[in-house]
């Protein structure tokens, strides 16, 4: 064998490691959307909700989650809150709802609303009050029972995890048993800030469920502030947060989340948003 043909086998060699390093390197850098979870700016959207989307969206914010309230509107309002969000190009991805928008007619009125919105994914934000590991798999049940007549709509069931559901009961996590009883279509949509409350590893978290963390919320936790405290000065490490939802866990946006802070909630928000870009610069 000659020199040529081991330099050439070299350059070969060296060429398709770097070029896949270089797609790996696109898989970290993709543009997800960022996005503000509304109930963050909740005096605010009690207010005058169409206003409160239109100061979200000039921003910089790229999506909005809808959360309860929406559920009392009628489809006529729906449809006035999706053209101002297309005048002002803004979408909204996912809504959060009580159990009832998965059962019974509950689930024809969320599927109409999330239908007029544009919205892809329903997302349970909070089970109430569950008994064992058994209620919890009742509750997967719920969401594989909504999950099915959704479908057909081009939606699909979510669930939002909060502190409780990282604490066992029997034995078992509630979070580790929706996720072994549910199809894998719906969303775990992901709250860090509650793992990092309890001590879990968002990152482990991500991996042992690939694909289906299609959402985070970027909630930030520390000792001294708990929920209080804006993104970027609690516990969590979100540049590998944000590699690992690249990489494993098949995000498709992002979803800022603050319960409250020392500044005002559209303060908050416009905080977050600048942390964010700088976390992803």
């Amino acid at each position: 064998m000659s020199n040529f043909d081991l330099t050439r086998r070299s350059f070969v060699a060296l060429a398709t490691a770097g070029l896949a390093a270089a797609d790996a390197a696109k898989a970290f850098a993709k543009k997800v959307p960022i996005g503000l979870e509304l109930y963050s700016v909740r005096k605010e959207l009690q207010k005058d909700t169409m206003a409160t989307v239109e100061g979200v969206a000039k921003m910089g914010y790229q999506v909005v989650e809808f959360f309860s309230p929406y559920f009392q509107w009628t489809p006529v309002y729906a449809k006035e809150v999706r053209k101002k969000m297309d005048d002002l190009g803004i979408r909204c991805s996912s809504t959060h709802n009580g159990p009832p928008s998965f059962t019974g007619d509950g689930v024809a009125k969320a599927i109409e609303l999330n239908k007029i919105l544009g919205s892809k994914y329903i997302v349970m934000a909070s089970a109430g009050r569950v008994d064992g590991a058994d209620g919890w798999k009742k509750v997967a049940d719920t969401l594989n029972s909504g999950n099915e007549k959704m479908k057909a709509a081009g939606i699909h069931a979510g669930y939002h995890n909060h502190a409780a559901e990282w604490k066992p009961v029997g034995g078992k996590v509630p979070m580790e048993i929706l996720a072994a009883n549910t199809d894998k279509t719906i969303m775990l949509q992901f709250d860090v800030g509650t793992a990092l409350e309890e001590s879990k590893d968002p990152i482990a978290w991500i991996n042992a469920n690939p694909g289906r963390i299609r959402s985070l919320h970027l909630k930030e936790w520390s000792k001294a502030k708990g929920y209080k405290c804006l993104l970027g000065e609690g516990a969590g490490d979100w540049k590998k947060i944000f590699k690992a939802a690249e990489k494993k866990g098949g995000v498709e946006y992002y979803l800022i989340e603050q319960e409250g802070s020392e500044f005002s909630e559209m303060e908050t928000a416009a905080k977050c948003l600048a942390t964010y870009k700088k976390l992803r610069a």
